[in-house]
């Protein structure tokens, strides 16, 4: 079968053209800018891009064209395929139809912590010899792709409640029929289609009404919102976990003392100790996140023993607290994190590890939600551990970003140009500082940048 990905460029899109690649089809696909590495990775896999949406591509007459979330009515290939005979359908619907179909679906759900819990799960089951097909929105470290269809029953997916396609304004998880389903968090996001915090609800209870019976829902029992989810109807087994020891939580986590940060803590399953992480991962967030994936791995069949053994020797994900270097005692790290409490989360954990060591934090706000300032009251709060925040107002945050951090006073500054932000940190950062860059894109490149920056003569 020949298959045509529009927007194939992205995370997700380009896993879904890897495992159609795999399973034996001939896969081409257009975006508007197919750049390495993710071009590179498509074109070791065989797969023919197209740059741009011209409708001419057409003519390739693909027996189904997938069709990404970026596309949208009004584009000129769209329009195109609408009026053609070429049969469409949505990533998450192709992914459910061809590779999900009598597999045993574990789906990681949530606002927070989606690509870490469920690279966490997909090494659980790899290290017990499960051999899972896996979908996951980031680099792991602990393996070498983003995608694969596995050769054993399990399927692990990183579940979005992003919408799914112009045609499809469900939630893409409600299409993967999870056995296994964890709901790490829920908060307001995404606010450019969901006006607040009960529509996502409404959403992650579509999901809850597909989970069978003999299936888990690993559920944050420290979540509010996620809570008054479950309440709106649940027939499956509920499986709570929370840092914290609590009423009616069957995993929790025990840290050597209050203010630990997170690199090493006990896991108690229903009272009982079942064993104890000790790896490389920071903050509460993430301790969260392992014991979420510890529970998940057991109902598929893992002993918790074993998952805290696989834990123990887990690499991370890329851009999750990544050091990009260290110049003349100064790190610089990249963050995925662009969500209020996910800044929080990172900036917290970086100060547990580093103590009294001067923090710059730098935030890009990117995503869609950031760009409408729907969380620009909550920044501030979320910068506050900082020593020195940086925000970079782009071309497309129409928002005044300098209002946001007005109550951090001198702490705060605001760049409009990526030379001004790098050569005001060159200026002011020294030795012993940490760096903390936060943007869920690319952000113009000024992690290496200002790697560079450091190196030169003139610096600090």
């Amino acid at each position: 079968m020949h298959i045509h990905i529009l927007g194939i460029a992205g995370t997700f899109m380009g896993g879904i053209a890897a495992l159609a690649r795999a399973a034996g089809h001939r896969v081409t696909g257009c975006d508007k800018n197919v750049y390495p590495p993710m071009s590179d990775q498509l074109q070791a896999l065989g797969i023919e891009l197209i740059q741009g949406y011209d409708p001419e591509q057409l003519k390739l007459n693909p027996d189904i064209v997938v069709v990404g979330n970026v596309m949208s009515r009004g584009n000129p290939l769209i329009e195109a395929l609408l009026d053609s005979a070429i049969p469409y359908t949505s990533g998450p619907e192709w992914l459910a139809r061809h590779v999900l179909q009598n597999r045993w679906v574990l789906a990681v759900a949530g606002t927070h912590g989606k690509t870490t819990t469920t690279s966490m799960l997909m090494w659980i089951l790899e290290h017990a010899g499960c051999k899972p097909g896996f979908l996951v929105g980031g680099v792991p470290a602990n393996f070498d792709a983003t995608a694969r269809l596995g050769e054993g029953m399990h399927f692990v997916v990183e579940a979005d409640e992003y919408d799914t396609a112009f045609f499809d304004k469900r939630a893409k998880f409600v299409h993967y029929r999870p056995r296994t389903a964890i709901l790490n968090n829920l908060e307001h996001d995404h606010a450019d289609i969901y006006p607040d915090v009960a529509s996502i609800q409404w959403q992650f209870h579509q999901l809850l009404r597909m989970v069978p019976r003999n299936g888990c829902v690993i559920s944050n029992g420290g979540d509010a919102n996620v809570e008054h989810t479950l309440k709106m109807g649940c027939w499956t087994p509920i499986e709570r976990f929370s840092s914290e020891a609590g009423e009616d939580i069957e995993w929790h986590a025990k840290l050597p003392r209050r203010d630990a940060d997170g690199s090493r803590f006990e896991v108690i399953y229903r009272g009982k100790s079942v064993g104890t992480v000790d790896w490389s991962l920071l903050g509460r967030h993430n301790v969260e996140n392992a014991i979420a994936a510890i529970a998940a791995a057991r109902h598929a069949g893992v002993a918790a023993g074993a998952a805290i053994d696989a834990l123990n020797a887990f690499k991370g994900v890329r851009r999750r607290m990544e050091v990009r270097g260290v110049v003349n005692g100064i790190t610089v790290y990249d963050d995925f994190a662009h969500h209020p409490t996910a800044v929080a989360t990172t900036v917290e954990g970086l100060r547990r590890k580093v103590g009294k060591a001067r923090i710059i934090a730098v935030l890009e706000p990117r995503s869609n939600t950031m760009k409408l300032g729907t969380h620009s009251a909550a920044l501030a709060q979320a910068l506050s551990a900082a020593d020195r925040v940086w925000m970079y107002q782009g071309p497309e945050v129409k928002w005044d970003v300098s209002s946001s951090v007005m109550s951090l006073g001198a702490r705060a500054s605001v760049a409009t140009s990526l030379e001004t932000l790098i050569d005001s940190i060159r200026l002011e950062a020294r030795s012993g500082d940490h760096v903390l860059i936060m943007s869920n894109g690319g952000f113009g490149g000024v992690h290496g940048k200002l790697l560079d920056a450091f190196r030169a003569p003139n610096a600090h």
